[in-house]
């Protein structure tokens, strides 16, 4: 008699990037995903972001982006503190105009 395995869960390997308005159009692409073996700092996800982009547009404007972690504002903190597990995504919003 063989016993019901568990079912088994899904190990999350990534982490994703999404770009959103001119840091769509300065990326190219709507999003990347990057594989991890474990949580990286954000500071470690914007340095694949800048490597998978190179060139001063992506650069300049990830650097005026505000940065949600989920659902959480991160941008005030400091990205070497800010650790991303695998599974989540991180949103780069640039300052947009109008109302």
């Amino acid at each position: 008699m063989s016993t019901p395995s568990a079912p088994s869960r899904k190990v999350e390997t990534t982490v994703t990037a999404r770009y959103w308005a001119g840091a769509r159009a300065a990326a190219g692409v709507a999003e990347d995903v990057f594989e991890v073996t474990g949580p990286i700092t954000l500071a470690e996800v914007v340095r694949r972001v800048l490597t998978a982009h190179p060139g001063p547009d992506v650069a300049r404007t990830i650097g005026v982006c505000s940065v949600l972690l989920g659902d959480r504002p991160v941008s005030s903190e400091d990205a070497a503190e800010v650790l991303v597990d695998p599974g989540a995504t991180v949103e780069f919003l640039p300052p947009f105009a109008g109302g």
